[in-house]
């Protein structure tokens, strides 16, 4: 009996111990893969670094690449596109004027009636339309001629006090957010179709010609007084309001920048000198880059499988369209090296872009105790449930990363455009002039740690005196107002006597 009770016990006592040995080779495995998790997390955090000094290398070459662009055709990544607007809206315009926007799968049509200087902006109306999907594969003719008639619909519900006189033509500013070679303030070919648009007999073609010719068709007497993009909507809509607005930056799915220039300062403007002695830039400065970014595998595999490799580098690392991206790609290595979600990797992370830049925020902004709103979208998004509080810190610290790299770069380059206009430093014996940046976008608007980055950031890299001159304005929907205020400060009418 009592060798029974003895042998017993030996036996509970190494079943014990070999419990013990899994429990603890279990945790050994397990710390050695939150260990390796942690190493992939402060390897990333490493290669996104953008120390102060880093930052003024990338706002330099931003600042060459800008002269290279203005010094020839295809000098540059940056293309440093000739926009022919010479006159910015100078807050004195007045008079009602309409505005197309066309840069999706929907378009706007606005009407704006200016006030002048007392009034800025006294009322604006819009419509937005449905493009049919047939027409966007279509023909040229079928797509202006459906524009032209929307266009013509929303002209018939003006009121009867803003007819124009007999013999006087309603002006339009036309925002085509498509790549266009610009001919004239108002005319440019269409370069090539993006955004799911596919009309062949467009390419190559004016876009102020076809959208004309339908209006004509329909007896719509409207003239297009100026062909712009979104970018330089933003900028023409901030100098309305100041004008110590001398740029803008778009920052939201994709991004831009456009930028006052001296007229005598572009080598490759061989047309007369504007009377104004000034040109409105359009950079382009999505396609920007440099061996200063800080780029990591995530970035390069990103590139690699990207429609346009090679291309927008710049764009790839700042803009919303894919810094949630890049953080899904950073999760997928720590779930496959180092089983971060368990022993199998979730199928959701593997599909690219599934988590969205608003996601990511709403990770990135989550105050609540235990991070529930990360867990929730973890859960929600990529199926992964059962989320211990450390994982979520860990998504939340990634989120960090990305947006913190991309609001430093954003600001870094508009550190170039200061120094590209001499407005990085104080000269001796000057009085500091004050310097506005117009921004707009929905991840400027709404992803407030990257507006806040961004900002800082910028005051960060100039001079204590430089800093107090420069100020950062929200520019609200520069690709319709901007486009009427563009319509109205190159009127065909400036300077007649309407008596």
């Amino acid at each position: 009996m009592g060798k029974v009770a003895v042998g017993a016990t030996v036996v509970c006592t190494a079943a014990l111990c070999a419990a013990a040995v899994l429990v603890v080779r279990h945790r050994m495995k397990t710390s050695g893969k939150w260990g390796r998790a942690m190493a992939i997390l402060k390897e990333f955090e490493e290669k996104c670094g953008t120390p102060d000094g880093k930052l003024r290398q990338v706002a330099d070459a931003m600042d060459v690449e800008m002269h290279a662009g203005l010094a020839s055709e295809g000098g540059s990544k940056l293309k440093m596109l000739i926009s022919y607007v010479d006159n910015l809206p100078s807050g004195d315009e007045a008079g009602l004027f309409y505005a197309l926007d066309l840069g999706g799968t929907n378009f706007r049509v606005l009407r704006v009636h200016l006030g002048g200087k007392e009034k800025g902006v006294i009322n604006q109306e819009f419509e937005e339309v449905s493009i049919p999907p047939h027409l966007m594969i279509g023909s040229s003719e079928g797509l202006f001629d459906f524009i032209a008639s929307a266009l013509a619909k929303f002209v018939s519900s003006e009121p009867e006090e803003f007819h124009p006189p007999p013999g006087r033509q309603r002006e339009l500013g036309f925002t085509f957010s498509f790549p266009v070679r610009q001919t004239s303030i108002a005319s440019g070919t269409l370069i090539k179709w993006t955004k799911g648009f596919n009309i062949e007999d467009v390419v190559g073609e004016d876009v102020v010609g076809e959208l004309t010719k339908s209006m004509q068709k329909i007896g719509l007497d409207m003239r297009v007084s100026a062909l712009v993009n979104d970018t330089i909507g933003t900028l023409a809509g901030g100098r309305f309001y100041n004008q110590d607005v001398i740029a803008a930056v778009i920052l939201g799915t994709g991004t831009n920048a456009a930028y006052v220039e001296r007229a005598n300062a572009i080598p490759k403007w061989h047309g007369p000198l504007p009377k104004s002695g000034d040109m409105v830039i359009n950079m382009e400065w999505g396609n920007f880059r440099s061996s200063h970014l800080p780029l990591t595998e995530y970035d390069i595999a990103l590139d690699t499988e990207s429609l346009n490799p090679g291309e927008q580098i710049f764009e790839k690392l700042i803009s919303g369209m894919y810094l949630g991206d890049i953080v899904r790609r950073a999760l997928l290595k720590m779930a496959e090296e180092a089983d971060f979600f368990g022993d199998t990797v979730p199928p959701k992370l593997k599909v690219p872009f599934i988590l969205r830049t608003p996601d990511m925020s709403a990770m990135h902004h989550d105050t609540t105790p235990d991070l529930k709103v990360v867990g929730n979208k973890l859960k929600d998004i990529l199926e992964i449930s059962n989320t211990s509080l450390k994982m979520r810190k860990t998504v939340v610290e990634l989120c960090d990363i990305v947006a913190t790299r991309g609001a430093r770069l954003a600001a870094a380059g508009i550190l170039g455009i200061l120094k590209k206009t001499g407005r990085d430093t104080v000269k001796a014996g000057e009085k500091q002039q004050k310097t506005v940046i117009a921004l707009d976008g929905g991840l400027y608007e709404h992803y407030t740690k990257f507006r806040a980055c961004l900002e800082s950031t910028l005051n960060e890299l100039l001079e204590e005196e430089v800093a107090k001159s420069i100020v950062i304005e929200h520019s609200n929907d520069g690709s319709g107002i901007g486009a009427a205020l563009l319509a109205a400060s190159h009127s065909q009418y400036l300077g007649v006597d309407e008596s």
